[in-house]
C-alpha cells in the first residue's frame, strides 16, 4: 500500500471502541495528522460531521467549449450536472437532472438516529474514493461472545455515495473480532437484511420503510450466535475440505498465470486451515470453512484498482460480503451431504 493510501485512511477514516477490538490494521501513528483517527470508546457524532462531514456537497453546470471563427463559443447542458466537493475543488460525478444528491450528514447520521435508539453508538465512519463515498457504523455498547468462543459486535452500517457507484444502502453484519472480518449477519440464505435507496426523486419518502424492515439490530446478534451455533456442529472432514477446495478453487491443468493465481489461493485458505489462529480454532467445522474463505477475501486476496480497506468496506456495504459467505455455503453444500448442511443453515 502507498504512503498516500495510508494516510488516506489514517486521516479520512476514524475508528471506535478501540479498547475492545485493538487499532484498525492499517494504523500508523506518523500519518495521523493533526489528531489521532482511533477512539477507545464510540465516536462523538460531532467529531463525525466535524472531521468527515464539515463540507457540503454543491450542484455545477456541463459546459462544452470549441473555437469558431469569432472565438470561443461555450454551450451548457441544460438536462446535466456536475456533483462537486467545494472544499477541494473535485469534480466527484456528472449526472442527469433527475440525480437526487444524498447529503452525507443527513443520510448517514441523521437517518440512522431515525431508525436507531439511543443504545447504539458509532463503531466506525469514513471517506473513500477522495469523499465520493462514505460509510457510518453503529454497535452495540459491549461485544457478544458465543459459547464457541465467537467474539463479534453486530452493528448496522448506512453508506451512500455522490459518484453514483452506490445507492444508499442500509444493512446489518457482525464484526469479527478476532480477525477484523465482517461476516454475513444473515448466513442462511434469504435472509440477509439490506435496503437500497436509489438517488432518484422519491427516495426521500423511505426512510420510514428501512426503518420497518431492517428491523432491530440487537436481534442481529441473537440470530448471527444460533447460525454460528448450528453451523460448528456440522463437521468437516480434512478429505472433505480438499474435496471443497477442488470446487472452490480448482488448479487448472496448464501451466501459467492462472494455475499460479489458483495455487497460491489454495496454498494460502490451506494455511489459514491448518495453521492460522483466526480459522484453527474451528477448523474441522462448516463455520471454519467460511472463516477460512472470508479471512482470506479479507486480508490476504490480490486487491486491484483499490486499496484493500476501501475493497472491504465496499464489499460489505454492496452486499458482497453475503454474497461471499452464502457463495461458500453453496459450495460446500456440493461436497457434504445437503440435509446436514441445511440443518445447520
Amino acid at each position: 500500500m502507498s504512503r498516500e493510501s495510508l494516510r488516506w485512511l489514517n486521516q479520512n477514516t476514524l475508528i471506535g471502541f478501540t479498547a475492545k477490538r485493538g487499532s484498525a490494521w492499517h494504523y500508523r501513528a506518523s500519518e495521523q495528522g493533526d489528531e489521532p483517527n482511533h477512539y477507545s470508546g464510540p465516536i462523538p457524532v460531532d467529531d463525525v460531521k466535524r472531521r468527515l462531514f464539515a463540507w457540503t456537497p454543491i450542484e455545477g453546470t456541463v459546459e462544452t467549449s470549441y473555437v469558431t471563427d469569432d472565438g470561443v463559443t461555450r454551450i451548457t447542458d441544460p438536462t446535466r450536472k456536475t456533483i462537486i466537493r467545494p472544499d477541494t475543488g473535485t469534480v466527484l460525478g456528472v449526472f442527469s437532472q433527475k440525480f437526487r444528491v444524498h447529503e452525507y450528514k443527513r443520510w448517514l447520521l441523521e437517518n440512522l438516529e431515525t431508525i436507531l435508539d439511543d443504545e447504539l453508538f458509532i463503531g466506525s465512519a469514513g471517506l473513500l474514493k477522495n469523499g465520493a463515498v462514505a460509510w457510518v457504523q453503529v454497535e452495540v455498547p459491549e461485544s457478544c461472545t458465543t459459547p464457541e468462543g465467537i467474539t463479534f459486535r453486530p452493528f448496522l452500517s448506512a453508506a451512500t455515495s455522490l459518484d453514483g457507484s452506490l445507492a444508499s444502502t442500509y444493512q446489518t453484519g457482525a464484526q469479527l473480532i478476532r480477525c477484523d472480518n465482517t461476516l454475513s449477519a444473515s448466513l442462511a440464505e434469504g435472509t440477509a437484511k439490506r435496503i437500497k435507496v436509489k438517488h432518484s426523486r422519491n427516495s426521500l419518502h423511505r426512510i420510514a420503510e428501512v426503518r420497518d424492515a431492517l428491523g432491530i439490530i440487537h436481534r442481529v446478534a441473537d440470530d448471527f450466535a444460533k447460525e454460528v451455533k448450528r453451523l460448528c456442529q456440522v463437521n468437516v472432514s480434512g478429505a472433505q475440505w480438499n474435496s471443497f477446495l477442488d470446487v472452490q478453487t480448482p488448479i487448472p491443468r496448464e501451466r501459467g498465470r492462472k494455475r499460479t493465481l489458483a495455487e497460491t489461493k489454495r496454498a494460502g485458505l490451506n494455511r489459514l486451515w491448518n495453521h492460522d489462529d483466526r480459522v484453527t480454532p474451528w477448523k474441522g467445522t462448516a463455520f471454519g470453512v467460511i472463516q477460512a474463505v472470508n479471512t482470506f477475501a479479507h486480508h490476504e486476496q490480490v486487491v486491484r484498482g483499490a486499496v484493500r480497506a476501501e475493497r472491504n468496506m465496499l464489499r460489505m456495504v454492496t452486499g458482497g460480503v453475503d454474497e461471499l459467505d452464502l457463495s461458500t455455503l453453496k459450495t460446500l453444500e456440493r461436497v457434504l451431504d445437503r440435509s446436514v448442511l441445511r440443518k445447520a443453515v
